[in-house]
């Protein structure tokens, strides 16, 4: 079992603070608070990771592609959450 060095662990949780809190901004136009927005980050990160390869879409890597990609899977879960929420 691979393990994360504290250096990778901090670097995800910033990625998944700001991807959430951008991703909270452009569909909510708050933030969430930060717990929520590190959980809305990662899991963005991880819905991007899914879709994002399946239309070809990609930026590379690096910090600023990682928060890019990780917004982009937020924002496709806040929205998917607000449609079962009006259902």
């Amino acid at each position: 079992m691979a393990t994360m060095g504290l250096g990778a662990i901090l670097a995800t949780l910033i990625v998944g603070a700001v991807a959430g809190w951008l991703a909270a901004l452009i569909v909510r136009g708050e933030g969430m608070g930060l717990v929520l927005n590190i959980a809305l980050g990662i899991v963005g990160a991880f819905v991007a990771g899914f879709v994002l390869p399946a239309i070809g879409f990609g930026l590379g890597g690096g910090m600023f592609a990682s928060i890019v990609h990780a917004t982009i899977g937020a924002v496709l879960l806040l929205l998917v959450i607000r449609l079962f929420k009006r259902a």
